[in-house]
């Protein structure tokens, strides 16, 4: 069921994406008179602009059930699986002791808090 409404929904994107991309702006009358206009005699006048408003309005109204049918149908699934649960638990790594025999490296000398101050 997910799938056919996954695979409804990406048919429905194309579509939009496609009929947003034939539409001529509102700016486009301009064009028409250059010879670009040959399109608007398939639908008369102006049935193409009518045509492709409401079926573009038709695809999104499906776009928008697709989205919120794949939002109920997910919300529904656990989603415990991640990147890090497949890793298994490792204990912390401590730093190795000192062997007895082994010299310490030599502490920085502390330094005078009062030599860091700042004369008034």
């Amino acid at each position: 069921m997910q799938t056919a409404i996954l695979i409804l929904h990406v048919l429905a994107a194309a579509g939009i994406i496609g009929l947003v991309l034939l539409q001529h702006g509102k700016g486009a009358d301009m064009g028409a008179a250059f010879g670009s206009g040959s399109a608007g005699s398939l639908f008369g006048s102006s049935g193409s602009a009518n045509f492709l408003s409401r079926a573009t309005a038709a695809l999104t109204a499906v776009f928008f059930a697709t989205s919120l049918g794949l939002t109920y149908l997910s919300a529904g699934q656990s989603h415990d699986k991640g990147v890090m649960t497949e890793l298994p638990a490792e204990p912390a790594k401590t730093a190795p002791a000192a062997a007895a025999g082994e010299a310490k490296p030599d502490a920085a000398p502390a330094e005078d808090s009062k030599a860091k101050e700042i004369p008034k």
